[in-house]
């Protein structure tokens, strides 16, 4: 093993930066060449690529985003896609790829990888932290704790103007987001794509708490459960109670890292390099109970489950 690649691919989360960092630089410790793939799978297919050094990532670890970029690219999902990215790996002598992403990255590098019998090694980056097998990705405490911001700031508003708000958050497939803000903000209703929602008797309790004179709300809906908008204007239809939409929307993607999301990334970058160096392939890394696991691709893509009724009978029980 003498040269590896690293790519960024599918949505970006906040401390894939980081990651990036310590594949270089402890690439380089280990007497590695260090190649960044731009774009994600389409810098591969395009080769689009640069040696990366122990400056080239300099001053990064702060930021949120990707240096390295990350793009949608269908093109990969061929086999004319499969080809050029696998000529781009044998015209530049590469020896192994590092992918840094979430559920779908994992896929794609795992049908690659056993395609041509490729070393690929995953790093468990994503803010809706959907990697079976880990408790914790990179990335998902950022977008909490930036969601969590926000929810904190429309409290304020709906405490003092006594409004109802509907709180959008990313989710398309995973109330994990919409869960865990909820919780942590003191909401009193979270709206998911696991759990079956009946707004007639959320808006029965609505009415209920007005009357005992709880004058304030906030829901918080997962994307993929229901637009902000639409619920917020059925609540006002059922309960005559102005209600108000607010949709987080990429922000959520955005910001610098946490703490957490940091030394995650780190940990993290330096166990997929030693992977590649003990001669592992078709392998995921991440975090959990606190420990640096590695995983087969097989199992970290298989649908994670949450303990959705356990987290929601908690923020019930606690409104």
């Amino acid at each position: 093993m003498k040269r590896i690649a690293v790519a960024t691919t599918g949505g970006d989360a906040p401390g894939m930066n980081a990651a990036i960092r310590s594949v270089v630089r402890y690439g380089v410790h280990k007497n590695l060449e260090v190649i960044g793939v731009f774009r994600g799978w389409w810098g591969l297919i395009n080769e689009e690529l640069k040696l990366l050094d122990h400056r080239s990532v300099s001053g990064i670890i702060n930021q949120g985003g990707t240096i390295l970029k990350t793009a949608r690219c269908q093109e990969f999902f061929t086999d004319e896609g499969h080809q050029r990215a696998f000529k781009t790996i044998k015209k530049n002598s590469i020896d192994g790829l590092i992918v840094i992403g979430g559920n779908g990255s994992f896929t794609a590098a795992h049908k690659f990888g056993n395609k041509y019998n490729f070393p690929c090694i995953g790093i468990a980056a994503s803010i809706d932290n959907d990697i079976n097998g880990i408790d914790v990705t990179i990335g998902s405490d950022s977008a909490i704790n930036t969601a969590l911001c926000a929810i904190d700031n429309i409290r304020d508003t709906a405490t003092s103007l006594e409004r109802i708000f509907v709180v959008e958050v990313m989710g398309r497939d995973s109330g994990y987001i919409a869960l865990e803000v909820a919780l942590a903000g003191g909401c009193e209703e979270a709206i998911i794509p696991e759990k079956k929602f009946d707004l007639e008797s959320v808006c029965h309790e609505i009415v209920e708490g007005n009357l005992r004179g709880k004058a304030s709300w906030i829901i918080v809906v997962a994307e993929g459960a229901g637009r902000a908008e639409d619920i917020a204007k059925k609540i006002t239809e059922m309960t005559s109670l102005e209600t108000r939409a607010a949709v987080l929307g990429h922000i959520q993607r955005g910001g610098r890292p946490t703490a957490f999301s940091r030394h995650l990334a780190l940990n993290l970058g330096r166990e997929a390099v030693d992977c590649l160096l003990r001669g592992e392939k078709d392998k995921a890394v991440g975090s959990s109970f606190g420990k640096i696991v590695v995983l087969d691709f097989e199992t970290a893509i298989k649908k994670k489950e949450l303990e959705v009724d356990k987290l929601y009978q908690l923020i019930k029980i606690l409104t």
